[in-house]
């Protein structure tokens, strides 16, 4: 009997009836064809990073982790062709011995890059789409166990589609990845004021190659971090440890847990975690300073805005918290990204803000959800797929221009939704 999975947050388990572990595109190529015959739904499974039931199935599930690695470099076009299974982790060291780089990361590097990508992963930095954008093509078994290639070139419209896609078109094989020259961060983390934040977002977000930044509640207080490009020695060391370890996980992870057991304390532990921001510079290679260490658990949900409804959207989260009194210790995490054309990215045809939300696992966070998720439909934002969300088919309908295009490409490419699970198949069932 296949064991139980978990995902990362906790808050899903099941099991499904098999997992398989294909090492190569040709066994990928049969397992789907097998599965088609047999009637059986399937299921791909990365990290498991997700808080919403993408990879939750009592059938097939697929693990591509015997199919990773580097397959090929064109230096030329600094184009790098990866096998879907591939960590990030292991990638961006992979990439830095060639010389290269993606240009964009976001902050958590266990994700396989199938499963980032076509999730609608993200960084920040308002010059640099979410992950899926650098992709130059995409190669997948679609449910008819045929082999499928598309680029932003030849078959476009499948591209488009295929790039944010939750695997709902096939298994992915292999992604070809635009790639930039290695290349070294500054980044600089210092205390900021919400007010200022909110009146000066145009010169942050120019004046600097990537921002990043948290709001702590029942403040007024910010984290602001700030990465740009230099040529400096590296420097990181035993302070980076400290405050990326100890600090924001160790200590953070304490005070989260002591206020679970004493939530009428929160705005004064909020208020002490705000006195303790301090500037802090450290220098490495890109896909080092990215990542950062996350062992506190927690429930997530993140919503992308519209950019120029980013400080009224940040004005209601702070009313709400002063008026319902949330319990709610962690920072609200906020990143900008550059607008896309892909059919079912959160950014697809505007520049967009993302606001995150969490609350320690274990503590309730039902109500708290519910309210910001309001706040943030009403200004025009789009969940992120792989975070806690409760919008139905009809309502991401109206959200998406392309939804009915993205499902009838999802139908040619899988006429018998054998990629479905139950949850997918609400969320694709309207309209066809």
């Amino acid at each position: 009997m296949s064991p139980t999975i978990r995902n990362w947050g906790g808050n899903l388990q099941f099991r499904p009836a098999t997992i398989c572990y294909p090492d190569s595109e040709e066994a990928i190529i049969q397992l789907v064809r097998r599965a088609r015959k047999e009637g059986r739904r399937i299921r791909v499974m990365g990290a498991g990073h997700s808080w919403m039931p993408l990879i939750q199935t009592d059938d097939l599930l697929v693990s591509l982790d015997r199919w990773a690695g580097i397959e090929a470099i064109d230096h030329t076009r600094r184009i790098a062709t990866v096998r879907a299974g591939t960590r990030l982790r292991h990638l961006g060291p992979a990439l830095a011995q060639q010389g290269l780089a993606m240009e964009n990361l976001g902050d958590i590097d266990a994700q396989s890059i199938a499963g980032a990508l076509l999730t609608g992963t993200h960084g920040t930095g308002i010059q640099f789409g979410i992950l899926a954008t650098q992709l130059e093509s995409i190669t997948f078994v679609d449910g008819r166990g045929e082999l499928v290639s598309c680029s932003r070139t030849q078959q476009a419209e499948c591209f488009r589609a295929a790039a944010v896609s939750l695997g709902t078109l096939g298994i992915v094989t292999r992604l070809s990845l635009r790639c930039v020259p290695a290349f070294q961060l500054k980044e600089h983390t210092f205390k900021g004021h919400l007010d200022g934040l909110l009146s000066q977002l145009d010169n942050y977000l120019q004046a600097h190659r990537n921002v990043e930044c948290y709001w702590i509640p029942y403040t007024k207080a910010l984290q602001i971090k700030t990465w740009n490009e230099t040529e400096q020695a590296p420097r990181r060391g035993v302070r980076w440890w400290y405050n990326k370890v100890l600090l924001e996980n160790v200590a953070l992870g304490a005070l989260m847990h002591y206020c679970k057991w004493r939530p009428h304390r929160i705005p004064r532990v909020n208020k002490f975690v705000a006195s303790l921001i301090s500037d802090n510079t450290y220098i490495d290679q890109s896909y080092r300073l990215f990542a950062s260490p996350r062992y506190v658990r927690f429930m997530e949900m993140e919503y992308s805005l519209p950019i120029e409804q980013f400080p009224q959207a940040m004005r209601a989260l702070e009313e709400a918290f002063y008026f319902q009194r949330f319990h709610v210790a962690f920072p609200i995490e906020c990143r900008f990204v550059r607008g896309d054309y892909l059919m079912l990215s959160p950014a697809t045809g505007r520049n967009s803000a993302y606001i995150a939300v969490h609350q320690l696992k274990g503590m309730p966070w039902q109500d708290y959800f519910h309210t910001v998720e309001a706040i943030f439909q009403h200004y025009g934002g789009r969940p992120h797929w792989g975070k806690i969300h409760t919008c139905t088919a009809k309502e991401l309908a109206q959200m998406y221009p392309e939804w009915d295009q993205f499902n009838r490409i999802r139908h040619i490419h899988d006429p018998d939704g054998i990629f479905l699970n139950s949850w997918l198949e609400k969320i694709f069932g309207y309209p066809t």
